[in-house]
């Protein structure tokens, strides 16, 4: 799915890229993970699109659940602690919280 096909994943509404809030990358046992965040101004709730770049295999992505505009808001807040969100090789706390210390 390219980035201009995310649609929100409650109402179905599809996202310019514009729209697009935040995005954060780790490297997670060998792959790359980024996660993209939107937010639908028309029903107030998140989808992620996850890349997910696998170190023996194709690049994925899918959409998330929605995200309640709360969870999300938290999300956002932490992913803006680090000075370098788009860096997968990132070690500093905001990034090991987001992934759980699940970061090589």
């Amino acid at each position: 799915m390219a980035e201009g096909d995310v649609q929100c994943s409650r109402c179905g509404r599809p996202f310019a890229k514009k729209e697009r809030v935040a995005c954060i990358s780790g490297r997670v046992m060998g792959d790359e993970c980024t996660d993209c965040y939107y937010l639908c101004g028309t029903c107030g709730v998140y989808t992620i699109r996850l890349y997910r770049d696998v170190f023996c295999g194709e690049e994925t992505s899918h959409d998330s659940n929605p995200i309640s505009r709360e969870e999300g808001d938290r999300r956002l807040e932490l992913m803006r602690a680090c000075a370098h969100p788009n860096d997968e090789r990132c070690q500093c706390a905001a990034h090991r919280e987001y992934f759980g210390g699940w970061l090589d």
